[in-house]
């Protein structure tokens, strides 16, 4: 199952180069900013300076031109000239205009207290000024003498009085210009400060972008130093981003566990492999013993020497024919046992062979053995090992209802069920206890095995054959009700292709018994 995606952070979203661009556009954007505001803020200073002496100058526009006013009516009153004339009344407006930009009502503060004295003085002033050239235009010379004294009076009072307020005034900016020059400096400080502080995060901004880009890198790397060491169980670092580098990781990942994976399937492949040539070597050895076991018949000669006397006796009794069917399947028996050195046969084969046994049997004992089978068609073709039938009818026989009072029968059926074939070879005979079927199935010798009247294949043979052959364990059962009450053994024969090839699926657990 593979492991749940997620989802990935707001920077693992965007490329290297997105980054970078993101990243240097951030730091550019920030020290514009506040360049920007350093800028705006000494902006803002300069102009509190400039207005500092703003008044100082007003006042002393004001009084020059007052001077120019005073200086038009003596021009005038000395030459009655129209250009000083004109230059008076264009004076008089200025003059009026600026006064009125003075204070002109009552106030406790002495700087208003002068200018609304000037103010005061400046409307006289020019009331005089007037009343002097209009005798001077009259040819009034006492009028205009008396009234140009009086404006001269009222001409040097209001220049002290704007002096006073010059001086006035010039202290107190000064105080202020003291102030702005302190805030200018802690400013110049600040801003220092702040730069530092601007250089600073930025030095951070770069240094964390910089460390998602180069960190992944760094572990890929030591990740791919241990691959590359032949270590392919390393742990790559969980990465959510989707630059480049989230891209490389992801696909080294991939490469890495499609390694892992092949180097698995590689390994039980071997595994597999190897299980299935020992099991081959040893379903090679158990056919082989087999065989051995029926071309040396010395090892067994009762049976040889029983059936051959029978087959003497039965040639003096009856005509030869009998006696050549005789010799005849004698022949067939021994024939398929030497002849059958390949690991399968048909159930056709088997079934022939036993068929053969039981005559030869009946012959040897003059048809004491009651025998029966029921084959459904279209299973003659069914492989299984070589020599696995004859013996359970064999040891039916000898074990079974070979010594018994009452009339011995054998029955062999075969029955078709889902994948796989169900072969019964069930006697009437002297049965079997659960210790004596739980020794067979657990395949442990006794005294007397493959001795007398036998072919010398024990069911533990056809055991081991069966489980090497298909793979499974627990493929023959034995049933029995106790002594007396006869004995089944039943085999099942997977008929699916997977379960037709030896050695496969192999599990190594004993064969248990199953109560009828």
């Amino acid at each position: 199952m593979e492991k749940e995606q997620k989802k990935p952070d707001f920077a693992g979203r965007f490329s290297i180069r997105a980054k970078l661009i993101m990243t240097f556009a951030l730091t550019a954007t920030l020290m514009f900013v506040m360049n920007l505001l350093l800028y705006g803020e000494i902006n803002r200073s300069m102009n509190e300076l400039d207005e500092v002496y703003a008044t100082n100058v007003s006042l002393n526009e004001l009084a020059q031109c007052l001077e120019d006013t005073h200086g038009n009516v003596l021009e005038y009153l000395s030459t009655k000239s129209s250009d000083s004339l004109e230059d008076y009344y264009r004076n008089v407006q200025t003059y009026r205009d600026m006064t009125e930009q003075l204070n002109g009502s009552i106030a406790d503060s002495e700087r208003k207290i002068l200018e609304k004295n000037i103010r005061n003085m400046s409307e006289t002033y020019l009331d005089l000024a007037e009343e002097t050239i209009q005798a001077k235009r009259g040819r009034n010379v006492e009028a205009y003498k008396a009234a140009f004294a009086e404006e001269s009076k009222n001409y040097e009072y209001i220049q002290t009085a704007i002096y006073c307020l010059n001086s006035l005034q010039f202290r107190s900016n000064s105080d202020n210009y003291q102030i702005l020059r302190d805030s200018l400096g802690y400013m110049e400080i600040v801003s220092s400060l702040v730069m530092a502080a601007v250089g600073v995060i930025n030095l951070m901004i770069l240094f964390v972008m910089i460390r998602t880009i180069t960190e992944p890198l760094r572990m890929l790397a030591g990740s791919a130093n241990e691959v590359a060491q032949g270590n392919f169980d390393v742990r790559l670092p969980e990465t959510t981003s989707r630059d480049e580098v989230g891209v490389v990781t992801e696909a080294f990942d991939k490469m890495v566990r499609s390694i892992r994976e092949y180097i698995v399937r590689t390994r039980e492949s071997m595994e597999k492999e190897q299980k299935m040539m020992e099991r081959e070597l040893l379903m090679e050895t158990h056919l082989k013993d087999a065989q051995l076991r029926y071309l040396q018949a010395q090892i067994n000669p009762h049976f040889l020497f029983n059936s051959l006397n029978a087959g003497a006796q039965l040639a003096m009794m009856e005509d030869a024919e009998q006696t050549s069917i005789f010799i005849e399947k004698m022949a067939d028996f021994f024939r398929y046992n030497v002849r059958k050195s390949e690991e399968s046969a048909t159930l056709a084969e088997e079934l022939e062979t036993v068929d053969n046994y039981v005559y030869i049997l009946n012959v040897r004992f003059a048809g004491e053995i009651h025998y029966e089978k029921e084959v459904p068609p279209g299973v003659e073709d069914v492989r299984l090992p070589s020599l696995i039938l004859q013996p359970v009818v064999e040891n039916a026989v000898n074990h079974g209802i070979r010594e018994v009072d009452w009339e011995g029968h054998i029955w062999l059926s075969v029955e078709k069920d889902e994948d796989c074939l169900i072969v019964s070879v069930r006697d009437n005979g002297q049965g079997m206890t659960p210790e004596q079927i739980r020794d067979v199935l657990e395949r442990r010798p006794k005294a007397g095995d493959g001795e007398g009247d036998s072919t010398g294949i024990g069911l533990d043979n056809v055991i081991n054959r069966l489980e090497l052959f298909f793979g499974q364990s627990g493929l023959l059962q034995i049933y029995s009700d106790g002594p007396g009450r006869g004995t089944e053994v039943r085999m099942r024969l997977p008929t699916a292709p997977e379960q037709g090839v030896p050695g496969t699926n192999l599990q190594e657990h004993p064969a248990e018994s199953v109560p009828k």
